[in-house]
């Protein structure tokens, strides 16, 4: 399954700079002055995993393909972009298939990078970006509202959907995203929200780009942005994405070195990634043959057949059952020979809950 991010914030704020170094690939020009993003960024960034790594040492397999995120990073927003203002409105469909927003927050000081809003402030620059979405989100249920509502003068049994969206459109204009709406199960609501991609229903991971002499300890900015993220009930990573940019063209031992200097064990990359995957609820299960060990995302809580149809879906339409062995399992023992030696290589049907770092075979007939 495609996990797609995208990546929000004003201008300057160092979201080309980020992307750029997720990336590692200088595609998305960064330079000092607003809107020097016109296009919308687009790159599939592979996920670096130890216990791949770990397994592919044991297979020897012909290939290793890592599981990959998407990243998308738009034009710089600005106060008044919902009316037209600066040229960052212009992309929002673009992340609007996005599973999560990242929204990159300035909380460095540098007076040879102007700041649009004159100042260096990170909640005003939250609130700023929020609300634009949340007009955006306005302007598009605007129009459903009115399409829906026509229809219902023929069909009555629209208008429970229409009510449904009122109601919604109240929740947004009182300046609250969609995501906190209260909504039920079979809410008349959720065939919109499904239809409409809102932004402001996606979970949302804060990025607090801050200076490379705030890392490991936070400056005030910092932990600004994490208690007002704490009210939310949203993710925070910390990342210096002019330190990410150096690092983009350090080979892999020479970018450990690098982060042991500043006392970090991962990158920008890889706390962003892992913050994705904790905030979408995310997990990886592994397939490990000869011709081929990966790593495969899914939803914690999902049945082994429907993770079999992250694969194909003839998996899941005709899943008999799985052989599992736990991660830990496989590289004590040495692969799968030593772990089903030892009894240690399951049997799991229909109902088996797959759990992060299975490695797993599936058996199915269509």
């Amino acid at each position: 399954m495609a996990l797609g991010v995208g990546i929000v914030g004003l201008p300057n704020v160092g979201k080309s700079t980020l992307f750029n170094a997720l990336t590692r690939a200088q595609n998305a020009e960064a330079a000092n002055y607003p809107f020097c993003t016109i296009e919308p960024n687009k790159a599939t960034v592979p996920v670096s995993d130890v216990r791949l790594d770990a397994l592919s040492k044991i297979v020897k397999p012909e290939k290793t393909q890592k599981a990959t995120v998407d990243f998308i990073d738009i034009a710089g927003l600005v106060r008044g972009a919902s009316k037209g203002e600066g040229l960052g409105n212009k992309f929002l469909a673009n992340i609007r298939e996005a599973s999560a927003v990242i929204q990159v927050v300035r909380c460095f000081d540098d007076d040879d990078v102007v700041h649009v809003e004159g100042g260096i402030d990170p909640i005003r620059d939250i609130e700023i970006i929020e609300t634009e979405l949340v007009l955006a989100d306005m302007q598009s249920l605007e129009k459903r509202i009115e399409r829906v509502g026509r229809q219902a003068r023929a069909d009555k049994t629209l208008l429970k959907e229409v009510e449904a969206m009122e109601l919604l459109m109240k929740h947004l204009d009182a300046g609250q995203p969609a995501r906190t709406y209260p909504r039920g199960e079979a809410d008349p609501i959720e065939s919109t929200l499904s239809d409409l991609q809102l932004l402001t229903d996606k979970p949302v991971i804060y990025c607090a780009n801050a200076g490379e002499g705030d890392l490991g300890t936070d400056s005030a900015q910092v932990v600004r942005v994490k208690e007002y993220a704490a009210q939310k009930g949203c993710d925070v990573v910390v990342i210096s994405a002019k330190m990410e940019a150096e690092l983009a063209g350090l080979s892999d031992a020479e970018r450990d070195d690098f982060l042991s200097s500043y006392g970090l064990k991962e990158s920008g990359l890889d706390q962003t990634i892992r913050m994705a995957y904790h905030t979408l609820g995310l997990a990886s299960y592994f397939t490990a043959g000869v011709q081929e060990v990966r790593a495969w995302t899914f939803h914690r809580g999902w049945a082994a057949p429907k993770c079999a149809g992250v694969i194909h879906t003839d998996f899941e339409r005709g899943f008999i059952r799985a052989e599992v062995i736990a991660f830990a399992d496989f590289v004590r023992l040495n692969g799968e020979a030593g772990a089903k030696a030892a009894g240690l290589m399951r049997v799991e049907g229909k109902e088996y809950i797959v759990q992060d770092g299975d490695v797993m075979h599936f058996l199915f007939n269509v």
